[in-house]
């Protein structure tokens, strides 16, 4: 008999999943994480050629939000 407190089948049905799954979530992990450590250090090298405080620039990209602030960046920064 199953009570609110028995979780077994719903954890059983989790954990199902191939190490083909795992490998591919783990390697799309990866990619977003480099992706996202590369954009802020190209941030900050362009924020730096251009004469900004390239740390206040990242700082401001990770507080508003990564992807919609680097696209703000992008189209806004100093000619």
């Amino acid at each position: 008999m199953l009570t609110c407190l028995d979780i077994s089948p719903l954890f059983l049905a989790q954990t199902s999943s191939s190490s083909s799954d795992n490998t591919i979530t783990l390697i799309f992990v990866a990619l977003f994480l480099g992706l996202f450590v590369w954009s802020l250090a190209w941030v900050y090298s362009d924020a730096e050629r251009r004469g900004k405080s390239g740390c206040l620039v990242v700082l401001i990209i990770l507080f508003f939000g990564w992807p919609i602030s680097l696209l703000f960046w992008l189209v806004f920064r100093p000619g």
